[in-house]
């Protein structure tokens, strides 16, 4: 039986990958600056329409003309974000009430409270900075965070699955890899939306009609941009975006190495569901990062392919915690830590499991 909270947490979940949806498809429509202040928008709760807002907005941001359907994305996204906030808030409070009497776990929604507000602060700060393309990458990776770890609250509070076998350190390793590889390429892929440098390369698996096409890898990776310009479009050369964008590749390429031997461990030691699970994420997602390039960025594709990172994300954090799962109960042998178990009863492993977290 799940933990209380278990279905608020799945609830949130699913809102916050919403969240990173959303917030893709204003940076695809180049709608970031559909709003040029915030919270709200030119001084509104909502995009401005009548004529004395629009008159308003346009003697206080002359420089930023409203157009409504960028506005509106933005502002949907702000309102999605908003509603997270407050059900991450609610996963909070309900988890510091009820740790004392059933052993909550509590550090982790309080962790997210903490990741919530600072994405609340990079959302301002990637308006306020007009983009500035470090921020925009933050903004990114802190949104996949909130993901991750509810995903991984939703999995604590869930008592869903049986242990696992006691496991090889290698597998273990390899799974760890495998999770620090696909994080390093989504945070590769934001700096490549940031940069605007995803049609850097139109063609596979040459680019420009080269293997090793002219690149700016010193400028193309300059983490000490001014602050000041306004990033919306990008302000590197074609050379520094060729070069962010032959770097993705082959970020894909060792995602794609590191994953298919994770899946060949998995076999090894007949865990073929999670193999099998392992290699549909990555076919998926290579092949929408190969359609992007192919079809030249259509934005249902380069929308699915956000998505598609943070499933694959959200797979590796499910393996991963089912292997440190399998850890814990083989480490506490005798499952001394069971607080189930009376005098004479055997106590279970599960039991231990949710004991150790």
């Amino acid at each position: 039986m799940a933990r209380p909270g278990f279905r608020l947490a799945v609830f949130a979940t699913l809102l916050a990958l919403l969240v990173v949806l959303l917030g893709a498809y204003t940076r695809l429509t180049h709608a970031g600056l559909g709003c040029p202040d915030w919270p709200g928008c030119y001084g509104f709760i909502s995009v401005p329409k009548s004529e004395a807002q629009l008159a308003h907005a346009e003697l206080h941001f002359p420089e930023h003309p409203v157009e409504a359907a960028k506005g509106w994305a933005e502002m949907v996204h702000r309102y999605f974000a908003g509603s997270l906030a407050v059900v991450i808030a609610l996963l909070a409070l309900q988890a510091v009430r009820r740790h004392a009497r059933d052993g909550q776990p509590y550090r982790l929604p309080v962790l997210l409270l903490g990741v919530v507000l600072a994405q609340a602060a990079f959302g301002m700060w990637t308006v306020t900075l007009q983009l500035w393309p470090q921020v925009v990458t933050a903004h990114l990776l802190g949104g996949f965070t909130t993901v991750s770890l509810l995903f991984l609250l939703s999995l604590r509070l869930s008592r869903a699955f049986a242990p696992l076998p006691k496991l090889p350190l290698s597998l273990r390793r390899i799974a760890a890899l495998a999770l620090l590889v696909v994080v390093g390429q989504i945070a590769l892929g934001g700096w490549v939306s940031a940069n605007y440098a995803a049609v850097a390369c139109i063609d596979l698996p040459t680019c420009h009609g080269e293997w090793w096409p002219a690149a700016d890898f010193s400028n193309g990776f300059h983490l000490t941009q001014h602050v000041g310009p306004n990033y919306l479009g990008g302000q590197l050369d074609s050379d520094a975006r060729t070069a962010i964008h032959i770097s993705h590749r082959l970020g894909a390429l060792a995602v794609t190495l590191v994953l298919l031997l994770l899946s060949w461990k998995l076999h090894r030691n007949r865990l073929d569901g999670l193999a099998r699970l392992v290699l549909l994420a990555l076919a998926v997602q290579v092949s929408l990062g190969l359609a992007n390039v192919l079809l030249h960025l259509p934005l249902a594709v380069a929308v699915a392919h956000n998505a598609g990172g943070a499933l694959l994300l959200l797979t590796m954090v499910f393996l991963n915690y089912r292997i440190r799962v399998a850890d814990q109960i083989h480490i506490s042998q005798g499952w001394r830590l069971t607080p189930m178990a009376g005098a004479g009863v055997a106590p279970h492993p599960r039991n231990a499991l949710w004991r150790r977290f």
